[in-house]
């Protein structure tokens, strides 16, 4: 039997010219309490705001703008080397205006009474799944909650060179995400409490539905076990008259197909590599220092080395040759693509996401896809 999932009602309003706006409406079962923190009022008038604010971006309309000191530190962030450690990089305005935004939007949302306010009030499987995605550097005093897609595996190695169990973020190996890592879960109550309140912590973020494709494309298009063990069963699950055909190999899964698969799973129990960030690392719960984007992931990526006060031979790592960025084309094709029943229904899953890292919902009107 699937597992039962919240009834999602959408209605769109609004002409092709002048876009979209979502509205959703939830039924939760009334002796089931929804795994999900679902969207306010206040949600999409931060969305609103914030999509407002990144226009602004675009045009440089804010380029002269003083910005206040963000969350959790007494300075403005410049995401510059100092003289003498690693070299300096011109200021990325749009990077600090972005950040301020996100720590504004995070404050406001988490400020409400129904958001956890610490690790301790997270359920026990909400608080194991936070720990097991902070990695621990005792050495540099800081707290690097990874996201699978979000350049986690570059993040990785610069971990492993910092504690000296890699020569170099250039050595050409298979990355090892498990072993000469430190991990959250792995320490006591009163030293995890000790790391959370005097260490630096960070994470990145990322276009949610971007970080959605990536996985797709690299679980279902190049890793084996993956399709062994969600491709069979996706296919099976959906694809009419494949329930029981042993020939099922699980290794031409559309996307139309994953994303039915998403609906029904539960976010908090889902795989890592497509759970929501919100979920994965609890910005509400966790009062996070930095907030990098994959956006901006080599200005960031300098800052963060630079506050942590990493040696000047260490770097962050260049993309590979053979990684396949998704492209704004790509991302384009694949939502229009889709039938937008699917992605109304898929949107409120990751609306925290949408919401708190301030990406705008996507836009798949006709006139838009039809471009």
């Amino acid at each position: 039997m699937l597992p039962r999932r919240q009834d999602y009602g959408v209605k769109r309003t609004g002409t092709p010219r002048s876009g979209s706006v979502i509205h959703f409406r939830t039924t939760v079962n009334s002796g089931r309490r929804s795994s999900a923190v679902l969207p306010s009022v206040l949600t999409f008038l931060v969305i609103v705001a914030s999509g407002g604010l990144l226009l602004m971006i675009e045009k440089g309309m804010l380029n002269s703008m003083e910005t206040p000191p963000p969350r959790a530190s007494g300075r403005r962030l410049d995401p510059i080397r100092q003289a003498g450690k690693h070299g300096s990089a011109p200021v990325d305005e749009d990077s600090q205006i972005l950040q301020e935004i996100r720590n504004r939007t995070i404050r406001t949302m988490c400020s409400q009474k129904n958001m956890p306010h610490s690790i301790w009030s997270l359920n026990p499987l909400q608080r194991k799944t936070l720990l097991q995605h902070i990695l621990v550097n005792d050495e540099y005093h800081f707290l690097y909650c990874y996201v699978p897609k979000v350049a986690c595996s570059n993040w990785k190695r610069v971990l492993k060179v910092l504690s000296g169990t890699l020569e170099s973020v250039d050595v050409n190996i298979k990355m090892d995400h498990r072993s000469d890592l430190l991990f959250l879960s792995s320490l006591k109550p009163e030293e995890i409490r000790y790391r959370l309140k005097h260490y630096f912590k960070f994470m990145f973020v990322r276009e949610p539905m971007e970080r959605l494709l990536s996985a797709y494309r690299n679980k279902f298009g190049e890793i084996e076990s993956y399709k062994k063990k969600y491709g069979v069963e996706i296919i099976k699950r959906y694809r009419k008259g494949r329930a029981n055909d042993p020939s099922v190999k699980g290794d031409d899964v559309t996307f139309a197909e994953f994303v039915r698969y998403l609906l029904d799973e539960d976010v908090e129990r889902m795989n890592e590599h497509w759970m929501p960030v919100y979920n994965l690392c609890q910005p509400c719960a966790v009062s996070y220092d930095f907030f990098g984007s994959y956006e901006h992931l080599e200005s960031d990526a300098e800052f963060v080395l630079q506050r942590i006060g990493a040696p000047p031979y260490v770097h962050f790592p260049e993309r590979q040759t053979w990684y396949k960025p998704v492209t704004t084309e790509t991302l384009h094709y694949y939502l229009c693509s889709l039938p937008q029943k699917l992605l109304r229904e898929l949107l409120p899953k990751y609306i925290l996401d949408f919401s708190l890292f301030t990406y705008a919902l996507p836009n798949t009107t006709t006139e838009h896809c039809r471009h």
